[in-house]
């Protein structure tokens, strides 16, 4: 991450301006002002955070936003007013200065009234980056997509906390660009920003409902043991290889059926279905990455050690929602 943090301030009465502003830093979109008693007078400070984006939001008059899908994990955190919004079709919700609205990546989004006078914290966090974390916390691959409550309750709790932290980042992030060296915004050093990005996942994944909140917030975190280690590490730097149960347990250095026994109790699956979680995982990422044209699925599916394509594909949908080559060609 490099120390520069980009920042955004913009004051416009230009709906087209506004507009413009907010899908370079968030989403495209379209907007319309709704009737009221207000003029138009959108405010905008926006800062960039590693894989977050953040900033503090006004329209200044009643507005009507469609987005489509995000793409991305987000929050908005009224500081007044309102915002009712829905996603994918489903049910409104209503998002206000005691509850922030929670968006998924998927489904399309509208905005259906966010009101003159609320002022938002908004942070939106890379999709990738927040289910990394989410695996990194767990110390395991998840087996399903992560999906968040639509409300987050910010009077109480977790969720007062975590709200007191982005509101923190903001204002930090507000901080005179080009200042000098000892009067700088500290989110300005990487030696801040990298923990600062890692607190805001964290604390939102520890804040959130979610499928997996309970495990991250059990009282007594089991350590794993050693040979448990032993062969995640090697799966890790390997998952290539041809395992078998025998070889992971030799990896370990413990017998095969205490090693699935172990698996199971502190990692929350069989060894080998923890080499394909993480076949598929790594699979995904070169995908992503992957120019177009310049690979093929079962290219990647065999350097990964995936025999079968159409098993592997089918593993492929079961685990990301999509197949390996819409994940290709997005």
């Amino acid at each position: 991450m490099s120390a520069q943090v980009p920042r955004t301030s913009f004051r416009t009465a230009d709906v087209d301006e506004a507009r413009q502003v907010i899908g370079e830093a968030f989403y495209s979109n379209f907007m319309d002002v709704l009737d009221g008693p207000r003029a138009f007078r959108a405010e905008f400070d926006i800062g960039q955070l590693g894989a977050l984006t953040v900033g503090e939001l006004s329209c200044g008059a009643d507005v009507w936003m469609r987005v489509g899908e995000l793409g991305a994990y987000h929050v908005n955190i009224p500081l007044g007013g309102h915002m009712r919004f829905r996603q994918g079709g489903g049910a409104s919700t209503v998002a206000t200065a005691q509850r922030a609205g929670v968006f998924q990546p998927v489904g399309d989004t509208v905005v259906e009234r966010w009101t003159g006078d609320c002022r938002i914290l908004a942070v939106k966090m890379d999709r990738e980056a927040l289910e990394q974390r989410l695996e990194q916390l767990l110390g395991r691959p998840t087996r399903a997509p992560l999906a968040l409550a639509p409300e987050l309750d910010t009077t109480r709790g977790p969720g007062r906390s975590w709200a007191r932290l982005v509101t923190t980042v903001i204002e930090d992030l507000r901080a005179e660009p080009g200042a000098p060296p000892g009067q700088a915004s500290l989110c300005a050093s990487p030696l801040v920003a990298a923990p600062l990005q890692e607190a805001i996942l964290s604390g939102l994944l520890l804040a959130v409902e979610h499928p997996y909140r309970d495990e991250l917030n059990a009282p007594e975190r089991r350590l794993r043991p050693a040979p448990v280690k032993r062969a995640m590490d090697a799966v890790q730097k390997r998952p290539e290889h041809p395992f078998t149960p025998a070889g992971l347990a030799a990896e370990a250095r413990v017998g095969v059926r205490w090693l699935q026994e172990a698996f199971r109790r502190y990692v929350g699956m069989s060894p080998m279905a923890y080499v394909r979680e993480v076949r598929l995982i790594r699979v995904r990422d070169e995908l992503r990455e992957a120019e177009p044209g310049a690979i093929g699925v079962s290219e990647v599916a065999h350097r990964w050690g995936f025999g079968h394509l159409g098993r592997f594909a089918e593993q492929y949908q079961a685990r990301f929602g999509e197949l390996p080559s819409q994940t290709l060609r997005g």
